[in-house]
């Protein structure tokens, strides 16, 4: 029961912060709701309760190895969502504060699922509520990135819904009891109807894929990443795309109970690989540096698909990667986000010199680039490295080759865009900023903090996540 507040307390949060009749006063519902959001969940991580077997939700492994760090994103990303209100203030936020309380409970029931059905649920409903998010600003182009988040994202959610279909009659075709929790699935593995079985997992990827943004069904997230605020952009690359991974690791799983394993390896590898070079191309020809953080989160959902397809060692390691990953786009949205705001616009065709404009933020952005490209001590180096390395002792050389060659191109693109903003001589139109902005500590230590917390994984990584990753590999690669 414990767990489920979890679930309930944001929910109960989000309807009280939709009544509040105060514009000033609702902003602080973020983080007196996230603050204890974030201590249970690692409450429960250090001291994680008894999960039975036919539970539709539960704390299990694979959530215990996810859950705390979005919450904590969740959680750094309130403190700084409350100043950035106050600054927003001629916009009401009733709408805004209460979907975002809203996400979060449905992200943690989506992480804790663990029945197909329920899954799929809380998926579309963290779709539905990121909506009025993304349309916050209420611009043309705003309108036009949510609009097609809610045609392209929609899409992905028929398709898982089509998937889970195909698997539940999977099921069924082998004689099942129309069980459809993931661990009565795994156990039928070997009497589950393969073409069906097959039919689901392409669905299931498609769908699911579309949700994390790997290539090619990624076209959503430029502009939407573009357009939406950096506090949303943080939580939907960092959070919501981290729930869309765990539905494809535990779906994973239950192929991999039914000796077909291989294949969706192959599969993922192959999207992954994909994702990771496409974003490195359009890396090398965006001028947004808010959309170039689309294209960057596009390549790490592409390495979390590689480490995925590389079995127990490569699992460990993107498990690994989603705190980092987390912990490092939360600070470089954040720290857009403000850069944003002082120069009016995210172009390098109009923005030049930030760093004479916003020099903190512009410090943290640049920062974060190296972070990001997987610049030591930050953990990005460190996560990655561990997948090159279940690569190459998986004999994949053609991947790692392909992978480091991927990675080299998106520094190349990140740089050129991050350096050129922060430092390149200033245009006419920047000269000077278009709206006043004043780099206070509520706006500049969340991104600070995040930064922090990326280093401090990289050069001391707690044994108790070593510990947690093991476990939620052993639960996912285990045969029944």
């Amino acid at each position: 029961m414990i767990p489920l507040l979890l679930i309930l307390l944001p929910l109960a949060g989000a309807t009280l912060a939709a009544i509040w009749p105060s514009d000033r006063m609702r902003p602080w519902f973020l983080p007196a709701i996230a603050a204890p959001h974030t201590v249970l969940a690692w409450v429960l991580m250090v001291h994680p309760p008894e999960v039975t077997d036919g539970e539709w939700f539960g704390f299990d492994a694979v959530a215990r190895a996810v859950l705390p760090v979005v919450s904590l994103l969740f959680l750094i990303c309130s403190a700084y969502g409350v100043p950035y209100l106050r600054v927003r203030g001629e916009r009401p936020n009733r709408v805004f504060v209460s979907t975002l309380l809203a996400v979060i409970g449905l992200m943690s029931a989506g992480l804790m699922a663990r029945h197909l059905g329920v899954l799929w649920i809380a998926t579309e409903g963290v779709t539905l509520a990121a909506v009025p998010l993304l349309h916050f600003n209420r611009t043309p182009r705003a309108f036009e990135a949510t609009w097609k988040y809610l045609l392209v994202g929609g899409t992905g959610i028929a398709l898982s819904l089509l998937g889970s279909f195909c698997l539940g009659y999977a099921s069924l075709q082998g004689n099942g009891s129309g069980d459809l929790t993931f661990h009565a699935l795994a156990h039928q593995g070997a009497t589950l109807s393969r073409p069906w079985l097959l039919i689901a997992w392409v669905l299931l990827l498609v769908g699911y894929g579309t949700k994390m943004g790997l290539a090619p069904m990624h076209t959503w997230k430029p502009d939407a990443y573009g357009e939406a605020p950096g506090l949303v952009g943080a939580i939907l690359a960092g959070g919501v795309t981290t729930v869309a991974f765990v539905a494809l690791l535990r779906v994973r799983s239950v192929l991999g109970a039914a000796g077909e394993g291989p294949m969706a390896d192959l599969t993922l590898l192959c999207i992954g690989l994909f994702s990771v070079v496409v974003a490195s191309l359009f890396l090398l020809g965006t001028r947004d540096f808010k959309r170039m953080l689309a294209y960057s989160s596009v390549e790490h959902m592409g390495i979390l698909s590689v480490g995925a397809a590389l079995g127990a060692p490569g699992i460990g390691a993107a498990l690994f990667h989603v705190w980092t990953n987390s912990l490092t786009k939360g600070s470089l949205f954040l720290s857009a986000g403000n850069l944003r705001r002082s120069a009016g616009s995210a172009s390098m065709d109009d923005v030049r010199g930030l760093a004479r404009i916003a020099p903190r933020s512009t410090r943290l952005f640049v920062a974060g680039l190296f972070a990001v490209t997987a610049c030591p001590p930050f953990g990005i180096f460190f996560s990655e490295l561990r997948i090159l390395r279940a690569a190459f002792d998986g004999g994949h050389t053609v991947v790692t080759a392909v992978f480091l060659l991927g990675l080299l191109f998106a520094f190349f693109g990140l740089a050129r865009v991050v350096l050129g903003v922060a430092y390149g001589p200033p245009r006419s139109r920047a000269a000077t900023p278009r709206v006043h902005f004043s780099e206070t500590a509520g706006v500049i230590l969340p991104s600070l903090l995040l930064l922090a917390l990326s280093a401090w994984m990289g050069l001391y990584p707690p044994a108790l996540l070593e510990s947690l990753w093991s476990a939620a590999v052993a639960q996912l690669v285990a045969l029944p």
